[in-house]
């Protein structure tokens, strides 16, 4: 058995051997630089309002959406149950088929099974398929370092190489950038273009095509992602939307896929499910424009030199935990991206890891591990609202919320902060007793002295200053709820009511109905008291 399961928070790697997990500063810190890149804000709020509303009109199409759903997410789940089994079975037949199999425990290893690989060919410029999880193991780096040019073919991986950026979305990686940023990009970076190019669509996809052909003619080396890999045939599959991929598979002598190992399937059959699924809820389309299925190598048709390399990167440790296992069933869609009102509006690049949005909230601390309380990972859970659109939209009903709360419970429970525990030890204490906590309640108001013109309060003492270090703090209202009750004002409001009656909230008669045959609108005493309010 080539597989193994690892402690069940922690993967069995040291974090070096990941890649690219641990690039940045928490997400707070990271999220609150972002939130002021008002070009990226704009740009996002377009894309991902467009995207989820084609998404939605194509999901509406469908009676049995809601079955399709269930379906894959069974799949998945058998999937899980069965791993070692069903990996055992694809390198049988991808063996059988001409091809060769390679099992790697994490990035360092992967990484040198291919670039050996490539290094086995003589050639070192090589073009490349998107793949996330190359970008995981920061396979670009290590060819780089190994003297190999490794191109991005996919339109919008290649703006972010050849911007030296990095990706922030799944689907649409430079989903961040306009065509005048494009058309600045392509001009200062890609061979033959001059500074005449425009920042029209056409003229830039024009440039891009003429660059992208010549490296398709030149390479005999390909590396591919893989969106599935079926037990049953040993056959991969991609899917893709601009034909690059279709090159990439197509005319290089030497093609080396790369693999998560969750990506497996039991069937050929079980791949029409996903089939429907992926285009819908990735790209709002009822079909993917490319989709390319290959088993092993065919004599005098495509590369004759196929290789796969089979990548665990903590995948074992996320599946031995049984609720954070769930993540393992993404088919990387991006769907739950496109409805998140955190991803919107801090951005990919804010989470610090390849996966960036709900997903990559769940997946990436599994993945690379909470090493400690101060580990960026171990911020990412924290990365949301808990709004749950996420779960609504996954095609395979992963219950992102819900291991939200689960990677949070493991952050507490592995490493507690010992000031901040502490404080709510405290705190708790402090609920404990109604007169000690009005007492605390009221001292709240003095807060007011730290606000600032624009009513917020940005920066407090030591140990809430760890708080406002990333977060604007709102100043606290004059009384609280509790003090203004207590007023002559609440008072008169409150008798104000009863004379006029609550509507709607009538005693119960004897047959045990209120007698209220509707319920009208909000009482007007209420509602001047929120109004006055508002005005102060």
């Amino acid at each position: 058995m080539k597989v193994g399961l690892g402690n069940p928070t922690m993967p069995p790697h040291a974090p070096e051997d990941l890649g690219h997990f641990r690039e940045y500063d928490k997400f707070q810190k990271n999220a609150k630089t972002e939130l002021n890149n008002s070009t990226q804000r704009r740009n996002l709020n377009y894309a991902t309002t467009q995207i989820r509303l084609k998404r939605q009109g194509v999901v509406d199409e469908l009676d049995d959406w809601q079955d399709l759903r269930e379906a894959g997410s069974t799949i998945k789940n058998d999937t899980m149950a069965r791993l070692p089994e069903l990996l055992e079975q694809f390198e049988e037949n991808v063996t059988k088929r001409g091809g060769h199999v390679h099992w790697a425990r994490d990035a360092k290893e992967a990484s040198q099974i291919i670039t050996d690989l490539v290094k086995e060919t003589g050639e070192t410029d090589i073009v490349k398929i998107k793949s996330m999880l190359t970008q995981e193991i920061a396979l670009n780096d290590v060819l780089e370092e190994n003297g190999i040019n490794a191109r991005e073919t996919d339109l919008a991986e290649l703006i972010v190489q050849l911007g030296e950026d990095f990706p922030s979305h799944i689907v649409v990686p430079a989903i961040h950038r306009n065509r005048a940023e494009i058309r600045d990009i392509f001009a200062e970076k890609m061979p033959g273009v001059g500074d005449n190019l425009t920042a029209d669509p056409a003229e830039l996809a024009e440039a891009s095509r003429k660059f992208l052909r010549e490296q398709f003619m030149k390479a005999k080396v390909a590396i591919s992602g893989c969106n599935f890999g079926i037990a049953e045939t040993g056959s991969v599959s991609i899917v893709e939307s601009e034909g690059n991929g279709r090159m990439c598979l197509t005319m290089p002598e030497t093609l080396i896929t790369v693999m998560g190992i969750e990506k497996i399937l039991p069937s050929y059959e079980d791949l029409g499910v996903f089939m429907q699924l992926l285009p819908r809820s990735s790209t709002g389309e009822r079909m993917n424009p490319y989709t390319s299925i290959w088993s092993g190598v065919t004599e005098n048709d495509g590369p004759q030199d196929f290789h796969i390399v089979l990548v665990d990167n903590g995948r074992t440790a996320a599946l031995s935990n049984e609720i954070g296992r769930e993540a393992l069933k993404c088919i990387r869609c991006s769907a739950c991206l496109n409805v998140c009102p955190v991803y919107e509006r801090a951005g990919g690049h804010a989470y610090g890891s390849v996966y960036p949005g709900p997903i990559g909230a769940i997946l990436t601390p599994q993945l690379a591990g909470m090493d400690s309380a101060d580990d960026v990972t171990a911020s990412l859970p924290y990365a949301s609202s808990l709004c749950g659109r996420c779960d609504e939209v996954c095609p395979v009903k992963i219950p992102i919320t819900d291991v939200l709360l689960e990677m949070r419970h493991q952050k507490v429970e592995n490493h507690r902060p010992a000031i901040e525990g502490a404080m709510f030890s405290t705190i708790g204490q402090v609920w404990g007793h109604s007169k000690l906590w009005d007492k605390a309640v009221r001292m709240v108001a003095a807060g007011r002295i730290l606000g600032g013109f624009n009513g917020v309060i940005s920066t407090m003492p030591p140990p809430i200053s760890g708080w406002t270090e990333y977060r604007d703090v709102a100043v606290p209202p004059k009384k609280s709820f509790r003090q203004w009750f207590e007023t002559d004002e609440a008072k008169r409001l409150m008798a104000e009511a009863k004379a006029e009656g609550v509507k709607g909230h009538a005693a119960p008669d004897a047959s045990g109905t209120s007698g209220a045959e509707e319920t009208p609108a909000p009482d007007e005493s209420w509602t001047r008291y929120n109004r006055k309010e508002d005005e102060k």
